[in-house]
């Protein structure tokens, strides 16, 4: 899977405008909200086209 795939909370949270706390919340809270796919760096990743799905299902923007 290329590097650019993953993304992690920092990211995420730029892509959908919100705090990296408010992503951390909702990777707890949120049923719907994507697995992670692992770890990088004692970081934990996400695949972004999981994200990019759950935020369109969600009625969230994506900013580029």
């Amino acid at each position: 899977m290329p590097e650019s795939e993953l993304v992690g909370r920092v990211e995420i949270a730029e892509m959908l405008g919100v705090v990296r706390q408010y992503v951390h919340r909702l990777s707890i809270e949120d049923p719907t909200f994507p697995k992670p796919a692992g770890e990088v760096g004692g970081r934990t990743v996400y695949r972004r086209s999981d994200v990019e799905k759950w935020a369109k299902a969600t009625g969230r923007t994506v900013q580029s």
